[in-house]
């Protein structure tokens, strides 16, 4: 299975200035990302993994470590936007799959790459897809900052959500979760170029407003996106300088 993933990277942010060039033990963030993704992969599926910049900054560091990158536009308006741009200066054909992976998420596990990839090969039918983790406690089922996804038989998703879904009409014990398990949203996605090139195109739909969820875009214009459920927890973000302390206590220890 061939693909490549694209790894947007944008030096402005509001929480944590310079984030993707963040020092975690010694390596750039957005470098210690792209350097999960290929080292966590065998080399028979390892793909080629492309970061996609909006400085030269950023490429500079990139290719200090022998990773590949691409400028792309500093006034791109969303991440799939700038993926749109490097699928473009890659010269990436539409039947071809690209997967996003987040620049600020140096713990992702890196199979879940090669997941999303292989979904939308099994099901034609999707333009996109995703991942998902059962959500283990009252807390985040019930936090705003969890995004939650329900699913049909197909493992097609349903919708995504920042309120507690799907609803327990009948629940008796406010501290029990529903069942089946709810599941959390995992931000990461794959494409089919064709898809990408176009889904920045679409008029923002008003769910995806009102959620603040890009995702919804897709589904409100009748595209169909393919969620990978898997067992292991995703590994924390980097969104703060709280964050960012966490993470680098984790790869210390």
């Amino acid at each position: 299975m061939s693909y490549t993933v694209l790894i947007p990277a944008r030096l402005a942010s509001t929480r944590l200035p310079n984030k993707p060039l963040a020092d975690l033990a010694g390596v750039p963030m957005v470098v210690r990302v792209a350097q999960r993704v290929l080292t966590g992969n065998s080399s028979a599926q390892a793909p080629r993994v492309v970061v996609a910049a909006d400085s030269v900054e950023i490429i500079a560091a990139c290719q200090a470590y022998g990773i590949e990158a691409v400028l792309t536009r500093v006034d791109h308006p969303s991440g799939s936007d700038r993926l749109a741009e490097a699928s473009h200066l890659l010269g990436l054909g539409n039947d071809e799959i690209v997967v996003n992976v987040q620049g600020d998420e140096p713990l992702i596990d890196p199979s879940l790459a090669s997941a999303v990839a292989e979904l939308l090969i099994q099901r034609p039918l999707a333009s996109m897809s995703t991942a998902a983790h059962t959500i283990a406690s009252c807390a985040d089922f019930m936090s705003p900052h969890v995004v939650k996804v329900v699913l049909d038989a197909q493992g097609m998703a349903l919708y995504f959500s920042r309120a507690p879904i799907p609803h327990w009409r009948d629940q008796k014990d406010s501290s029990a979760l529903p069942q089946p398990a709810p599941l959390r949203h995992i931000g990461i996605y794959g494409y089919r170029v064709g898809f990408l090139r176009e889904f920045p195109k679409l008029a923002q739909a008003p769910l995806e407003q009102t959620e603040a969820l890009e995702q919804l875009r897709a589904m409100w214009h009748g595209y169909r996106i393919a969620v990978h459920v898997t067992a292991q927890a995703p590994g924390p973000g980097v969104d703060t300088p709280e964050d960012l302390a966490r993470v680098r206590q984790l790869l210390s220890s």
